[in-house]
């Protein structure tokens, strides 16, 4: 099939490796892909914000500049529409960005389907982030308005879906697909022990974090954890990536004398992720969003890495406690800080996990490879 590809994603952080895989699946596939998006600079690597705009962002006022969002909507249909004359796509698909009408707009126009890609419910997000919004009711109505355009939504889990029925698109017109991984990218990770020589952390029991590190992701406290007597005199914080909060964190780790115990890799290329990841113990998701679909979740049941969580709608879709990973209430007091302490002391505990975790990814199919093959089935059932 001829697949036209639309996004507004200039960032070199998790959004980047769901585009750049789902569009590799589906050429592995013998589809034909044609991507229209921002141009973005080719220096960086994982972990890495789109700093233009989030100093564009910064320095106009919140209206301003989400007109101007608006607005681009129009630069980016001409575009669109420029290719989809060339190309003659079978259908469009778009991953969703707040104000984003482009796929809607060219829809209307040709009567080519459009399957929308939709990883957050970026209006509330931002009202509650960010410095909130500057033209709410706007932001909703284009929402809801992408969502309605579409011929075929895509959350990336239930709950999502939930807000994208809320917002009036039927049952039939959704369907849930997680994020995934690339099966030949972490197969070449080398095994624990030498992943751990290799980054000099032999003999070390290794908590692992990967991406961009935000306030709300909670690894000050595993780094308050570490100071207590409950943690292993062996336990190291690895963080794979870096982040606004990584001057903090590494103040914090210092002032509790942990500095030795404390590691940033900083921004490093996507391809050196699993031989970091492979290094971990214990793999951290301290806190998530309601709705998310964590990649960097996918990529530590990938690698069998014992997982620990918040219980929450959201993460049981994919987890299960005790099964695959071990699952702590978010919403009691020092649950998170058992459950590491649990963990830490039990080997037999992470090794069951760790099996499990790996046995997950074959279980519900959660490969790029696999989720290129729905959403094409989805077109030529339609």
């Amino acid at each position: 099939m001829r697949i036209l590809y639309h996004h507004r994603t200039a960032s070199k952080d998790g959004q980047a490796v769901h585009i750049e895989e789902l569009i590799g699946a589906l050429r592995q596939l013998g589809h034909e892909v044609r991507v229209v998006a921002p141009e973005i600079a080719p220096a960086g690597g994982m972990g890495e914000d789109a700093t233009l705009v989030h100093k564009l962002k910064a320095a106009l006022p919140k209206a301003l500049y989400e007109l101007l969002e608006l607005a681009y909507s129009w630069v980016a249909y001409r575009r669109l529409l420029q290719a989809a004359r060339e190309f003659e796509p079978d259908f469009i698909y778009e991953r969703y960005n707040l104000y984003l009408l482009a796929g809607a707009m060219l829809k209307r126009k040709l009567g080519i389907p459009l399957l929308l890609e939709v990883n957050s419910p970026l209006a509330e997000e931002r009202s509650r982030h960010s410095g909130g919004l500057g033209l709410p009711r706007l932001a909703r109505w284009a929402e809801a308005t992408a969502w309605r355009s579409a011929d075929h939504v895509l959350p990336v889990t239930r709950v999502l879906a939930g807000y994208v029925k809320a917002a009036g698109v039927p049952d039939e017109r959704i369907t849930v697909i997680p994020n995934g991984i690339n099966r030949e990218h972490f197969a070449v990770a080398p095994a624990p022990d030498q992943a751990k020589l290799r980054l000099d952390l032999s003999g070390k029991l290794v908590l692992g974090f990967t991406g961009f590190v935000r306030d709300w992701h909670g690894v000050d406290r595993v780094i308050r954890w570490m100071a207590t007597p409950g943690a292993p005199a062996n336990a190291v914080l690895l963080v794979v990536g870096d982040g606004p909060v990584r001057g903090d964190l590494e103040k914090l780790a210092e002032d509790l004398r942990l500095r030795e115990r404390v590691r940033f890799t900083g921004v490093i290329d996507r391809d050196r992720v699993p031989e970091h990841v492979a290094a971990f113990d214990i793999a951290l998701q301290p806190a998530v969003v309601p709705y998310a679909s964590p990649l960097k979740l996918f990529e530590y049941l990938a690698l069998g890495k014992a997982v620990i969580a918040p219980r929450q709608p959201n993460i049981e879709e994919i987890l299960g406690d005790g099964d695959n990973a071990l699952l702590f209430d978010a919403t009691e007091p020092g649950a998170f800080e058992r459950g590491l302490t649990r963990l830490c002391a039990d080997p037999e505990l992470r090794a069951r996990l760790s099996a499990a975790a790996a046995a997950t990814i074959d279980r519900l199919d959660l490969t790029w490879l696999g989720n290129a093959r729905k959403i094409v089935a989805l077109v030529c059932r339609s």
